[in-house]
């Protein structure tokens, strides 16, 4: 009698693979937390993902896309001819999800679930799940154009429309007819869902399904509190930083919880965290009200003070953040919200022929989703520092990166990626 072949290197990294995943499977470590409101539609996304090449996932953050998506995967045995890939638009995106998942199955950093960003790489040979930014993954497109290495990928946020994420899509409904085997899940805000549906159409034609998973949402109470000389108030000098002050005083009265305020960019929190810092202070020595911890959130902090943002507290907190806390991460604890209404938005300037970072209001469906970030654990408050005119005179959405930037700087783009031609590739618009 012969003896049994040797399993090849790959065949036995597969072995290994499927052995972890059956373990993760009887720990009971892929379950869904019933708080989530992805659980209740859990069997049909995995009916979904098992039936579909492609399948778009709709639902507001804080519904448990990100963190759950992955392990609903690896129930459903991917992973195991592959890693399953998982994009975020932003690097504190990336690293933090990949944190939480693999918190979730009891492993540390870097074993079944590592993230690969810009200048870090935790990925080894035991993981199954690799979270990374949209611009690692597009990069790994050039050494390996079928993406051999992925039996699943899942592109996150994709309602943000950057360029990276318009490359990604375009590309990939040119690989998935190359790749049966490939899975393909994509998820977004409840926005532009059925245009995502309509370009990933199967082969007879019908749209992508689409699953929609409800955020949790308590009531949000929307004030609006603008500042500055204006018709109704012409003797109003105030700031943007005295009105955030002002705001979060208005909001210690309203109970307990944590404020979130949405500024556009580092010099603007740093300015107001010292006004608030120095409030505090005055008001502790005064007995006029309490004190609260002022925490920035921005995408250049350190990963140490990041990190507090996520730790257990006491007493009551203030962060203050760029958009980053919009759609991408989920701030704990938060039941007040801020809006100073504004964003650094990527522009290409044509006079001066040069890509710029203006400061501009954010359009109605930001302003929305702002707003939402504190209704996800008990009813909330936002505060907007402008009038109700102004925003229903906000356009409704953002416009995608692409629409913003020089054709020129795209076509370049997409010269080194090595991708088709301009006319023949299939943009999303």
């Amino acid at each position: 009698m012969s003896e049994p072949a040797t399993p090849t290197r790959a065949q036995a990294a597969a072995q290994r693979r499927a052995a972890t995943v059956e373990s993760l499977r009887a720990s009971g470590a892929l379950a869904c937390p019933a708080a989530l409101p992805l659980a209740a539609r859990r069997d049909d996304l995995m009916a979904a993902i098992r039936d579909h090449q492609v399948v778009i996932v709709a639902g507001e953050t804080g519904s448990g896309k990100s963190t759950q998506l992955p392990k609903l995967c690896l129930d459903l045995g991917r992973g195991v001819a592959g890693l399953v890939g998982h994009t975020q638009p932003r690097r504190m995106a990336a690293r933090t999800i990949a944190e939480r998942v693999a918190e979730e199955l009891g492993t540390e950093l870097g074993a079944t679930v590592g993230y690969t960003v810009r200048f870090t790489d935790t990925v080894g040979e035991q993981t199954l799940v690799k979270v990374m930014t949209d611009g690692i993954l597009l990069a790994e497109i050039q050494r390996d154009r079928m993406l051999r290495r992925y039996d699943t990928l899942i592109i996150d946020e994709a309602h943000e429309r950057s360029l990276n994420i318009d490359f990604l899509l375009g590309y990939l409904a040119q690989l998935l007819p190359k790749r049966p085997d490939l899975k393909l899940i994509v998820t977004s805000a409840t926005i532009d869902t059925q245009r995502f549906s309509e370009h990933f159409a199967q082969p007879d034609g019908r749209p992508a399904p689409i699953i929609e998973v409800s955020g949790r949402t308590f009531p949000v109470e929307v004030r609006y509190r603008p500042f500055g000389a204006r018709d109704d108030d012409p003797d109003d000098d105030r700031d943007q930083v005295q009105a955030i002050v002002d705001a979060v005083d208005e909001l210690a009265h309203e109970g307990d919880g944590d404020v979130l305020v949405f500024l556009s960019g580092e010099r603007e929190i740093h300015d107001t965290a010292d006004a608030l810092r120095r409030h505090f202070t005055e008001s502790a020595r005064t007995a006029r009200g309490a004190a609260a911890d002022v925490l920035p959130l921005y995408a250049r902090l350190s990963a140490v003070e990041q990190h507090r943002i996520w730790q257990p507290h006491r007493g009551r907190r203030v962060v203050l953040s760029t958009n980053v806390a919009e759609t991408s991460l989920t701030v704990p604890g938060v039941r007040y919200v801020v809006d100073a209404g504004a964003a650094r938005m990527s522009r290409y300037s044509h006079r001066l022929k040069v890509q710029r970072l203006p400061i501009e209001a954010v359009s109605q469906a930001s302003a929305n989703q702002r707003a939402g970030r504190c209704g996800r654990v008990a009813p909330g408050i936002c505060i907007r520092l402008y009038d109700e005119p102004d925003f229903n005179a906000r356009p409704p959405f953002t416009d995608p990166e692409i629409l913003r930037s020089s054709l020129a700087g795209v076509i370049l783009r997409m010269k080194s990626l090595r991708l088709t031609d301009v006319e023949s590739f299939p943009f999303i618009e």
